[in-house]
């Protein structure tokens, strides 16, 4: 009987080069650079506005907060704010968002899906990034009818 391969052995596509064992992924970890939005849930939570890591811009879950924490109750204006603190993120960590390849947006009422969506198709209408739209339960502060997250690519 002949010897079976073992997985990661010899002949792999992840084994012997040469005689040395070499791994099938890098080792090496992209610099990250990070972006705070000021909220005191950052700290307490664990997390960032944005973050960068190589090419990748990753945008946390975005309320539709101004700066005074005032609320608009409108959804439409609500989606415009979020799609605002964004954008701003995003440029602070070298990209905009015509880079933006995906978007989650999570709506307390259903009801608000054609107001969201219109604000949605006007940033991306061009670009038409892959979405998700999910209807919730709730939000974390009651006045907030959407919360949006995005991802950018600058590859």
């Amino acid at each position: 009987m002949g010897q079976r391969a073992r997985p990661g052995g010899a002949g792999a596509a992840h084994g012997a080069v040469g005689g040395r064992r070499r791994a099938c992924y890098s080792t090496r970890v992209p610099p990250r650079q990070r972006v705070g939005s000021g909220s005191p849930f950052e700290e307490r939570i664990g997390f960032c506005r944005a973050l960068r890591v190589g090419d990748r811009v990753l945008v946390a879950g975005t309320a539709p907060i101004w700066p005074d924490g005032t609320v608009d109750p409108d959804p439409h204006a609500q989606a415009r704010r979020c799609l605002e603190i964004i954008a701003q993120a995003l440029r602070e960590l070298g990209a905009d968002l015509a880079d933006v390849v995906r978007t989650r947006i999570f709506l307390v009422d259903a009801a608000d899906a054609e107001a969201v969506g219109a604000v949605h198709g006007e940033t991306f209408r061009l670009r038409r990034p892959v979405a998700t739209m999910v209807v919730v339960a709730g939000l974390l502060d009651p006045r907030w009818r959407v919360e949006i997250e995005a991802e950018a690519s600058l590859a």
